[in-house]
């Protein structure tokens, strides 16, 4: 562990506070923000620092934008650095949803909620659209075989709709084996430990220990960050407890979507519609909980070993890979909301205008993208 770090708790805190507050877009999003933030503008990270990091959040299951955080907090201030990385990051999205989950319930749904939602959607989607294709710049070599495994991952992601976990572990392997062929294999061995006591805990009728023992089966089993995880939430929450109907469902993902932070945090959201204040707490501690212990175990591995060639070599494949699945959740998450030629209309704009006017404010444009859509439904349903 580093002992001179360029920056302190407090730093730390503000930073992490702020982009739990102002930071968009989801994982691809959030990732980006934080290699362009700690890693190019501040210095505080290095770059294998950050690859690290993201690929041990690749490899372990939870939410991936989270996981990172947790990792990048814990490199220079250890559990306490990775501790308050992980709260200040996700409390604000957090008390966001709590509110939103209480207006949904006092005044009967968020009709509201679509049209802001339609034009904030589209310009995440250039908002994450360009600091993918920054880091993906940053990243990816310029040799056919990083090239190769970014693009098997990325269409992987595409067709699949999800983060493959064998094919990052297989993208790290190939990699390892071409660029550092081992001559050993049993001293860069890393231990990934993942709870499986999950299913062995007793049944109870109690919703917030069924909420309990749901959320942290999702935060510790579920690869593959916010794309994978909705599925898995909507197999439980609505076809097996039937605690939500579609359409709750529905708007808990808009939820996630409109707010800062991690895409995961919908599952407050939930956890409120189904038991209250005290459900929504449960739900959300149960989902990141897993996903700190299953961050913070392996870390010091990844400091004591991350330099040896082999390991190195294994980690900047996964990263390939990892990166890849951020550029196919992109056009997965286009394909779904990109629905008609504003929404395709205000992407290129976002786009555009981040490119043009690099210090140009993210939250400016997800301001202007609200009002846009409001106007385009009010105008629509005169």
């Amino acid at each position: 562990m580093n002992t001179s770090p360029a920056y302190s708790l407090a730093q730390l805190t503000h930073y992490f506070l702020r982009l739990g507050t102002f930071g968009f877009g989801g994982p691809p999003a959030l990732v980006g923000a934080m290699h362009r933030d700690l890693v190019m503008t501040r210095g505080w990270v290095t770059e294998d620092d950050y690859r690290e990091g993201l690929a041990l959040a690749q490899l372990a299951p939870g939410p991936l934008a989270a996981q990172l955080a947790i990792y990048l907090g814990y490199v220079h201030y250890g559990v306490l650095g990775a501790t308050i990385a992980g709260v200040t990051f996700v409390l604000p999205s957090f008390l966001m949803v709590l509110a939103l989950g209480w207006a949904y319930v006092r005044f009967g749904g968020l009709p509201w909620m679509q049209a802001i939602f339609y034009g904030i959607g589209a310009a995440v989607i250039g908002i994450i659209a360009v600091g993918t294709y920054r880091l993906t710049r940053k990243t990816v070599a310029a040799d056919a075989l990083s090239w190769g495994l970014f693009a098997l991952s990325a269409l992987a992601t595409v067709i699949t709709q999800s983060e493959l976990l064998w094919l990052v572990l297989l993208a790290g392997v190939i990699y390892w084996l071409v660029k550092a062929p081992p001559a050993f294999v049993s001293s860069g061995r890393t231990s990934f430990f993942v709870p499986v006591w999950a299913d062995w805990l007793p049944a109870t009728d109690s919703v917030l220990w069924q909420l309990a023992v749901f959320f942290a089966k999702a935060g510790a089993f579920v690869f593959g960050s916010g794309l994978a995880i909705v599925p898995f939430l909507y197999g439980g929450v609505v076809k097996e407890y039937g605690w939500l109907t579609e359409q709750q469902f529905l708007d808990a993902v808009a939820v996630a979507m409109i707010t800062p932070g991690p895409v995961v945090i919908t599952v407050a959201f939930i956890g409120y519609l189904v038991a209250g204040f005290a459900g929504a707490c449960v739900a959300a501690l149960a989902t990141f909980l897993p996903c700190y212990v299953l961050t913070i175990v392996p870390a010091p591995y990844f400091k004591r070993y991350g330099r040896r060639p082999g390991i190195k070599a294994f980690v900047d494949g996964v990263t390939l890979a990892a990166v890849g699945s951020v550029a196919g959740a992109v056009l997965v998450l286009a394909q779904r909301q990109l629905i008609d030629v504003p929404a395709l209309l205000i992407a290129l704009a976002t786009i555009g205008l981040l490119i043009r006017f690099k210090q140009l404010s993210e939250l400016s444009l997800i301001g202007a993208s609200a009002i846009i859509g409001l106007l385009l439904r009010y105008a629509h349903q005169v």
